[in-house]
């Protein structure tokens, strides 16, 4: 991949943070390119900094050594083009859906405003609970919130740091055929943090498995499976073994 069909780029990225007056380094030279439109899924052992890197490309953390680059730019910080859905929903509880998506929107008109929260709220298929405080919803509704509002302002890429570890298991499943229908019909460009392997075989279109601290990217493995993706398949169960081979995991049938 060039530099110019990359949409993100990290390149040789290492990041050190000091704890208890010793230098503890996290990512150690790290390289990761993400095409325009491509979803990719970092995983890695627990505590290895996948969510360390994400903060990186995302601009709240600041590598020690290494560049960033987006759209062949270097990256100076957080942007409304880029934005961040997390584990933990950042609704407002006192604001209705309708308010909770068109949060971010106060800038356009309240004519441009609506159109963009109904439309929004239809992708995510919320509609119904337009007027519904987030008391009143599920965990995977309050997730679709969180989901519309980082659609409704027009991003260009979204970063999800195990957006769906807070959710029950039938209601990962759900979430996670929806969040790559909805990242398809908008083409945006995703790049997700999850230690949960077949979450990542399902979702990605490549997958960049990490090593433990200080960490390095060991292998990203190309993910051909054709969608849906269906877990119980030989194929996605071997994609999943090559995984945990690489992360050093011992699989018992």
């Amino acid at each position: 991949m060039t530099r110019q069909e990359a949409k993100i780029r990290v390149k040789s990225v290492s990041k050190a943070f000091k704890k208890q007056g010793q230098m503890l380094t996290v990512l150690d030279e790290v390289d990761l390119d993400v095409a325009p439109e491509e979803f990719v899924a970092i995983v890695g052992p627990s505590g290895c900094g996948k969510s360390t890197l994400l903060n990186c490309i995302a601009g709240f953390e600041t590598p020690t050594s290494g560049g960033i680059e987006i759209d062949g730019e270097p990256l100076s910080g957080p942007s409304p083009k880029r934005v961040f859905v997390f584990q933990e929903t950042g609704i407002f509880p006192w604001l209705s859906v309708n308010e909770n998506i068109g949060f971010g929107l106060r800038h356009k008109s309240p004519g441009e405003r609506a159109e963009i929260v109904e439309r929004t709220i239809k992708l995510v298929g919320l509609e119904g609970f337009e007027r519904a405080l987030p008391s009143e919803l599920s965990g995977g509704m309050k997730q679709r919130v969180e989901f519309a509002r980082a659609l409704a302002v027009d991003s260009e890429v979204l970063y999800l740091d195990e957006p769906f570890g807070a959710l029950d298991a039938f209601t990962r499943l759900e979430m996670r055929r929806e969040v790559w229908r909805i990242s398809r019909a908008t083409k945006k460009t995703c790049l997700l943090v999850t230690h949960d392997v077949e979450e990542a075989v399902e979702l990605a279109d490549r997958i960049a498995v990490m090593t433990r601290r200080p960490a390095r990217i060991r292998k990203i493995l190309d993910n051909p499976l054709p969608r849906p993706r269906d877990p119980d398949l030989a194929e996605f169960r071997a994609l999943k073994d090559e995984i945990f081979e690489i992360l050093g995991v011992e699989r018992r049938v």
